[in-house]
């Protein structure tokens, strides 16, 4: 077996549409083709892959299953992302990557997800 790429990230959410508003209103995926499960949920995508899945209609696990810390994604426009974030008053941290310089923004999804998104080194030092 070999392994080509990451397929997708699932998450639990307590709300669906303020899930979906956070990961497509302030992160700029998209909602596209979902099939018909017997459970809410959305599928969201960056051009025609689906990165992430919401399922909603359970309930939060009291007890997270697995280990994962968060989900990181490769995004473009620093600038522009923390724009979004400070006026939906989404908390964050930004830092550089020592030795390889690329910007690393952290944040929480509604649910408390912990999400990652890097920008390219280039990109210029936000207004903060």
């Amino acid at each position: 077996m070999t392994i080509d790429g990451m397929n997708h990230f699932t998450v639990m959410s307590s709300d669906l549409e303020k899930s979906k508003a956070f990961y497509i209103n302030i992160l700029g995926l998209t909602e596209g083709y979902r099939p018909p499960f017997e459970f809410p949920g959305a599928w969201l995508y960056s051009g025609d892959q689906a990165l992430l899945h919401i399922m909603a209609g359970r309930p939060m696990p009291s007890n997270a299953a697995g280990v994962i810390d968060h989900m990181a994604f490769t995004a473009s426009n620093l600038q522009l992302v923390i724009n979004q974030l400070k006026r939906h008053d989404i908390q964050y941290k930004l830092q550089r990557l020592p030795g390889l310089e690329i910007w690393q923004l952290f944040c929480h999804d509604p649910d408390g997800a912990k999400v990652e998104l890097d920008f390219a080194a280039h990109e210029p030092e936000p207004t903060q």
